[in-house]
């Protein structure tokens, strides 16, 4: 005999499928003895137990009145000889089942029929196939919702007229069958409006679920209510305390996705024990394990599905309580993050000599963890808009920095930095809104709005003059003579990086010296200072040497190349690239690296070497390809095109 189930969350459209599915096979003649359906309501107040379901099958075997056996053990006994006497194969339905003691008694004892099983929890305990349903691909979700409508009125024109804003409305739906079907109904109903109208109502709202609800057409083909929230409801109350908490917990964290750590410290858990909870409630379709590279516990994430999301947090909402419980929740995961990012940073950062960071024994396993767990830092820096997490958001965007420039993200880099402005200014640090600004002007150079960084450079630049800070003050004087060179303004870039070096050298800080050093190079080359430029980068890389720094080192000898082929010194040049270009592997500094290659091949292409030159630009477009800068890598690509054979 063989059992399949299908599982997935309410309103997945388990009944839908298995129907069809009837359908298709009865009319290729698979099933010749007939199918029985039974709906066992296992989600409802009063849900069909297996002694009344068995009742039903008989009926439908035509076993009813006088000819009914008068008792539960007797009927089971009839019922399973009339599926053994059937020669021609059957197919038995059992419709959302809550619970094994459901089904379990009416499976057939004899292997010639087939049963199929529809819940939304997952029957591990029993030998059964399981199939999965998964929620709808984009396009079948805008695809689904079209036909809906073009099978009321076929000149309905509404997701022609409207693509963009029917895809967000099945964004919005998280793409359940459900959400969907309710969608279409409200647009047959309102068919004067346009999907833009139900668009705004659902982000006006915050909550899909009471805007799809207040809407809901009625019924559906099967005579069941097309609502959303009752079935979530339903799922949410049969949870055991421990689940029921932690879902809601989970609905409050910040990202898409959540590692199992993250999980554990939201919920004030040790690891194993919120990871057993995790997997209970994926059984019930609730919670989604994402698994990581390694396939290993620790790099399982988990996803909830927007309308579950949703629902969980309005639970919170509506209770004291609970709202006490969830803020508290949010204060140790943004605590954990505050952490591990500050340890990660401290790797990132780390030169000989310096104390050993915790936890991360290498660069690999800081970008590996910040990697996993971006969406979530970043959301949960957004939370320091609120007063009660306005400090420790500040500090966590500061550890981030580093990171989201080395891997170039510089939207999220972007929202951190204006995130941490507003919190410390909520939080009265002053000291830590100059950091935001000087991080915000970093990040949006690199998008290329210039004039915006140079005033979010100065504003960090006299908020550290206030506070005192000279460090801070030297740091956003030499970040400000970057932007100030980008639009031309050379003569102040080069005040500017000669204020840095100077505050550096007062202080004594070398590695900062050595910065201003190698960016006044810069500001001192676009001046046609070229050999001040030669030795301001000379004494830049010295200066790194003596640090250890060997990152910021190969920055150093490729400024020094620029200088050195603008000196038509080009053996030199490219000697310096090739230091450069090494210690930028060493690194897996892949920009870096494409930067360098980019100015080798410049530099081959100025001594008529084309067929180096084209090498060095297919490498450079190689290594911006792994620097997430497709931009540039194309660019690379077509210069490689240009040079002759």
């Amino acid at each position: 005999m063989l059992i399949f189930a299908v599982t997935g969350m309410g309103g997945i459209g388990k009944t839908a499928l298995a129907l069809e599915a009837a359908h298709r096979a009865r009319a290729a003649g698979w099933f010749p003895g007939g199918t029985l359906f039974v709906d066992l309501r296992g989600y409802d107040d009063d849900p069909v137990t297996a002694d009344q379901a068995v009742l039903a099958l008989l009926d439908a075997l035509g076993v009813r009145d006088r000819d009914l056996p008068p008792t539960t053990e007797r009927q089971y006994d009839a019922y399973r000889a009339l599926l053994a006497e059937r020669r021609d194969r059957m197919l038995l339905i059992l419709d959302n089942a809550s619970d094994p003691s459901q089904f379990v008694p009416l499976l057939p004892g004899t292997d010639r029929h087939r049963v199929l099983i529809t819940s939304r929890d997952r029957p591990d305990a029993l030998p059964v196939r399981l199939i999965d349903l998964e929620t709808l691909d984009p396009d079948d979700s805008v695809a689904l919702v079209t036909r809906a409508l073009h099978g009321t009125d076929e000149r309905d024109d509404r997701p022609a007229r409207e693509p963009a804003a029917l895809r967000e409305l099945a964004d919005l739906c998280g793409h359940l069958p459900l959400a969907l079907q309710i969608a279409a109904g409200m647009l047959r109903r309102r068919r004067q409006r346009d999907v833009a109208s139900v668009v705004a109502g659902i982000r006006d709202a915050g909550d899909a679920t009471a805007v799809l609800d207040h809407g809901s057409p009625g019924a559906d083909l099967y005579g069941r209510s097309l609502v959303l929230r009752p079935v979530l409801e339903t799922s949410y109350r049969r949870l055991p305390p421990d689940q029921a908490r932690l879902l809601r917990l989970l609905c409050l964290a910040p990202g898409t996705e959540t590692g199992t750590e993250a999980v554990a410290a939201l919920a004030d858990l040790g690891a194993e024990s919120a990871l057993s909870l995790l997997e209970d409630l994926a059984a019930t379709h609730l919670v989604a394990p994402v698994l990581g590279g390694s396939g290993a516990a620790s790099a399982v994430r988990w996803r909830l599905h927007d309308l579950v999301r949703g629902f969980g947090a309005s639970v919170v909402a509506g209770d004291a309580e609970l709202r006490e419980e969830g803020e508290a929740a949010r204060e140790r995961v943004l605590g954990f993050y505050r952490r591990w990012a500050d340890a990660a940073d401290d790797r990132l950062r780390w030169l000989p000599g310096m104390e050993e960071p915790e936890r991360f024994g290498e660069r690999g396993q800081a970008l590996a963890w910040l990697d996993g767990e971006r969406a979530g830092l970043v959301a949960a820096v957004e939370w320091g808009r609120e007063e009660r997490f306005a400090k420790t958001a500040v500090a966590l965007a500061v550890s981030l920095g580093e990171y989201l420039a080395w891997r170039r993200y510089f939207d999220d880099w972007i929202t951190v930095a204006e995130a941490a402005r507003e919190a410390a200014r909520l939080a009265g640090n002053r000291l830590g809104e100059a950091i935001a600004w000087d991080h915000l002007g970093l990040a949006l150079e690199a998008v290329g709005r210039v004039e915006e960084a140079i005033d979010a450079h100065t504003r960090a630049r006299d908020l550290y003059q206030t506070a005192g800070d000279r460090d801070g003050e030297a740091g956003a004087w030499n970040n400000l003579g970057l932007s100030l060179v980008a639009v031309g303004r050379v003569e102040e870039a080069i005040d500017a990086h000669t204020r840095a070096r100077d505050l550096y050298q007062t202080a004594g800080d070398r590695h900062g010296e050595a910065r201003a050093w190698n960016n006044l190079g810069l500001s001192l080359r676009e001046a046609d200072r070229v050999e001040e430029a030669i030795d301001a980068h000379t004494r830049a890389r010295d200066l790194y040497q003596t640090a250890g720094d060997r990152h910021r080192e190969a920055s150093a000898w490729n400024n020094l190349g620029l200088s050195l082929r603008e000196a038509d010194r080009a053996e030199e040049a490219i000697e310096a690239y090739g230091r450069s270009l090494k210690l930028c592997r060493e690194y897996e500094d892949w920009n870096g690296a494409g930067q360098t290659l980019n100015n080798l091949a410049v530099a081959h292409r100025a001594t008529h070497h084309p067929a180096e030159a084209r090498a060095a630009y297919l490498q450079s477009a190689d290594a911006f390809t792994r620097a997430n800068a497709p931009e540039q890598a194309a660019r690379a690509r077509a210069r490689a095109a240009d040079l002759p054979d």
